[in-house]
């Protein structure tokens, strides 16, 4: 199923696609200021994008920093999920951290989303801990997830 789709790193002009991937994502979306700041400004910041005919479908971000990643975000446009193209997704970028010396990986969810958690937990993630009032939107509380890769 995944064979169809590219895999590689995200570009300026990427950014548009992006948004409406963060748009029909998240209740707080990312701007555009801040993911050109990911590309040109943060050292640390990797995204790879999941296209399918030149249409970018879903991205995931992290930074690693020393041996250690940490997930920025995922996400896969509505109409393709449940095709395990996330998974598909977190998994490249796990290889991806990995091979720029990355050992541990780490992530948040809101405490409500199971399915993201299960998702996590299918790859090796373990429950790290609880941020109190992390979302901004609700005052929800994130899960800290860990997994050594």
């Amino acid at each position: 199923m995944v064979d169809s789709f590219v895999f590689r790193y995200m570009k300026e002009e990427d950014i548009d696609q992006i948004l409406e991937v963060e748009h029909a994502s998240f209740a707080t979306p990312w701007s555009r200021e801040a993911f050109y700041n990911e590309i040109y400004n943060n050292k640390f910041a990797v995204y790879i994008v999941l296209e399918e005919d030149d249409k970018i479908i879903g991205y995931c971000g992290a930074w690693v920093v020393i041996d250690e990643a940490h997930v920025t975000n995922v996400a896969i446009l509505p109409e393709y999920r449940g095709r395990h193209l996330g998974e598909a997704l977190l998994r490249k970028m796990m290889t991806v951290a990995k091979d720029m010396g990355a050992r541990s990986m780490t992530l948040e969810v809101r405490v409500t989303n199971n399915v993201a958690q299960s998702l996590y937990r299918k790859l090796g993630f373990q429950n790290g801990g609880i941020r109190k009032n992390y979302y901004t939107d609700n005052q929800e509380d994130a899960l800290v997830m860990w997994v050594n890769i």
